[in-house]
């Protein structure tokens, strides 16, 4: 067996099934699960029908680079959302069957075993960074995201030695779990080090599409690019997806685009690990990406809900509303894990403790202290949640 797979924690789901071992939650209440980050509103009925009336296609190889239909159309979103002077559909985007499994696949694709690896993440963060850099072979530095730093990584932080070292730096913005946005004055200076510094910059972007404000989206980091001179995208590159902007997690539907030299290579790793979305899914891939009605009521609901707990827990709990995602992360009275369980025992409702996202670092775990909170039930689910917290709470 590959004895890196030691080096793998378990997963935060796992974690919180073993600390519910043994509660038993108060049947009378109906369950409420606020712990993954799993959109729960329906999927668009004009996706599901375009998947119908192309369930033949099962019955032929799909390419790993997608049918061009869907490139072009990605390539033409990505241009649209973030201002781009053109993305080329043949060189600088790959479909990917979701970003999950993209964003361990570049990691495997890019770090150079044979010189001292460096791979730099925030933390807390999406475990999929860590088992990327691990299984790469490569050292993982994880840059602590606190209120302090408006739950930014402080890339100060890293020295000039580590900046040589670095081949991969995962982005996540807006954040997982925080909600944070990096500004584009940050993305700009990243794009210069990554050139001094000659490191891969991979931007997770999936919650891009869920924000606050309707005339301020978050910024791309090929946005930022354009406005660093960058024009070619060189050493950076953006994965999207599906599964929050459309409520189709498990049509496993994104794509990654930027660096075309990078992409070259990635899709040559790509055609022998057998990652090639099923050609129905390609083809509804297209219908989403080419609408924006339905994302547009997306954020109206997310928007809601943050209004209904926000006005149930101000006062009851430190906590913000972030700029953009669908996560709270807010801190809590007594220890995180405490708190989980307490509330899935005496509410029977769900929520991640902190620390089960993070990593213990010097100055200790920046996510013990915090339950994460995904907004992806219904509103009056969410209001539920809310007033069983703000019970709860009194409790203590």
């Amino acid at each position: 067996m590959n004895s890196e797979l030691d080096l793998l924690q378990p997963y935060p789901f796992e974690k919180l099934r073993q600390l519910f071992t043994g509660l038993n939650p108060d049947s009378s209440l109906a369950a409420i699960t606020l712990g993954i980050g799993e959109p729960q509103h329906p999927a668009p009925e004009f996706v599901l029908q375009a998947l119908r009336e192309n369930l033949d296609l099962l019955a032929k190889y799909p390419q790993t680079l997608g049918i061009g239909e869907l490139r072009q159309t990605a390539a033409r979103w990505a241009t649209q959302r973030f201002g781009l002077p053109g993305l080329d559909a043949d060189s600088q985007l790959i479909p990917v069957t979701g970003t999950r499994e993209a964003l361990f696949a570049i990691a495997q694709a890019v770090v150079n075993r044979d010189h001292k690896p460096l791979v730099i993440a925030p933390n807390p963060f999406y475990q999929i960074y860590e088992g990327a850099a691990l299984l790469a072979g490569a050292e993982l530095k994880l840059l602590n995201c606190t209120a302090e730093n408006n739950f930014a990584p402080d890339f100060d932080d890293i020295s000039d030695e580590e900046w040589q070292r670095c081949q991969l730096l995962f982005l996540c913005s807006p954040g997982n779990p925080t909600g944070a946005v990096l500004s584009e004055n940050i993305l700009v200076k990243l794009i210069q080090l990554s050139i001094e510094h000659d490191f891969v910059i991979a931007s997770d972007e999936c919650y891009s599409e869920i924000y606050q404000d309707e005339e301020s989206p978050p910024v791309g980091l090929l946005q930022a690019c354009v406005s660093a001179g960058n024009l070619d995208f060189k050493n950076c590159l953006i994965f999207q997806s599906l599964s929050k902007r459309s409520n189709l997690p498990g049509l496993r539907s994104g794509f990654v685009a930027g660096d075309a030299d990078i992409l070259k290579k990635f899709m040559l790793y790509r055609t022998y690990q057998g990652c090639a979305m099923p050609p129905h899914h390609q083809v509804a891939s297209v219908a989403a990406w080419s609408n924006e009605e339905h994302v547009r009521e997306n954020r109206i609901q997310y928007r809601l809900k943050f209004d209904a707990v926000l006005t149930e827990l101000n006062g009851v709990l430190e906590l913000r509303r972030p700029s953009a995602s669908f996560y709270l992360w807010p801190q809590t009275p007594i220890a995180d894990t405490d708190f989980a369980a307490g509330l899935y025992e005496q509410k029977n409702l769900t929520v991640l403790p902190g620390r089960f996202l993070g990593r213990e670092c010097e100055g200790g775990n920046p996510g013990a202290g915090h339950v994460r909170m995904a907004l992806v039930a219904s509103v009056e689910q969410c209001t539920q949640a809310a007033q069983r917290i703000h019970q709860f709470v009194e409790t203590l």
